[in-house]
């Protein structure tokens, strides 16, 4: 079995068409053919059948696709690790996070790493909280920035990096603008603007709702932090967000507000891999975030 062959068999299982994956290899139909009648004979099954003009993957096949996707991220993370063993300030780092670290958390972060190392290069991936979870355990990327951190996932592991304030965010002209502080009772009978159900941000609202006794009325749901500022900023509704979210400005025609009633935090970290290690370069930015979150925390105490 030949690397080569790996690569042509992925590109027409991706593709469900041979001419197709041939163009996209810059080489000939036949090649591809050849090749991937060549990896049934050496495995002794089929991996594809035929559809029309296309081919799909065969249930065996199908098997055979998930090994050689792990497969080849080894081999390329290998070729990474010696090249970065080489010179790890010139590295790759793919990292995931979600929207609300989006706008400030990471820029900062990574801004502050590329003075000390300009030529390191990042692959940025954002998603939800699960996605951030299963591309670090599936090798889609190594690191990712999440809030809140989590503790009981078997194949992970997190380091908090701080925690944050979760505030309430007001329409300018709600009848609880002028509040210095809010009690999250006070907004029981109000619309929520919240994120869709598999969001941790929305249980972490609910669940605080709930410790007082309602169950928030979800008027509105957002995948993105802007997408919900902006229904705010519309007056269609309220919501609870991440102080940081509104570092550098809140939303026109919005208020931002304490709450004190309960006091509704979340942990904000990196998570890793618990089975392989880090490249070299992706383990430099590692290291820096604890550094930089932890000299920032202690600027702002």
């Amino acid at each position: 079995m030949e690397l080569r062959q790996i690569k042509y068999f992925i590109e027409v299982a991706k593709r469900e068409h041979v001419t197709e994956a041939a163009h996209e290899l810059h080489v000939a139909q036949s090649a591809v053919s050849r090749q991937i009648v060549n990896l049934e004979e050496e495995l002794g099954v089929s991996l594809f059948f035929r559809e029309g003009r296309n081919v799909k993957l065969t249930p065996i096949g199908e098997r055979f696709l998930q090994h050689m996707l792990q497969a080849v991220k080894l081999i390329e993370n290998a070729k990474r690790e010696i090249e970065e063993y080489l010179d790890p300030e010139k590295g790759v780092v793919r990292i995931g996070f979600p929207s609300s670290l989006a706008a400030h958390t990471l820029p900062a972060a990574i801004s502050a790493f590329r003075e000390h190392y300009p030529e390191v290069k990042f692959q940025l991936n954002q998603g939800s909280y699960s996605y951030l979870i299963d591309g670090v355990v599936k090798g889609e990327f190594n690191l990712a920035l999440i809030g809140p951190v989590p503790k009981k996932e078997k194949k992970i592991k997190g380091r908090t990096l701080f925690t944050e304030k979760i505030v309430a965010l007001l329409p300018y002209n709600h009848r609880l603008a002028n509040s210095p502080f809010l009690k999250l009772s006070q907004l029981r009978d109000d619309p929520f603007i919240l994120f869709p159900q598999d969001f941790i941000l929305r249980e972490i609202i609910v669940k605080a709702c709930s410790q007082q006794g309602f169950k928030p009325n979800v008027a509105f749901e957002g995948q993105d932090i802007d997408a919900i500022k902006g229904l705010v900023s519309a007056g269609l509704g309220v919501t609870l967000i991440p102080e940081i979210t509104l570092m550098d400005s809140v939303p026109r025609s919005t208020v931002k507000i304490p709450l004190i009633e309960p006091n509704v935090t979340r942990t904000v970290g990196v998570i890793i891999p618990t089975d392989r290690k880090l490249l070299p370069t992706e383990m430099l930015f590692y290291e820096f975030l604890s550094e930089f979150f932890g000299m920032l925390d202690r600027f702002q105490n």
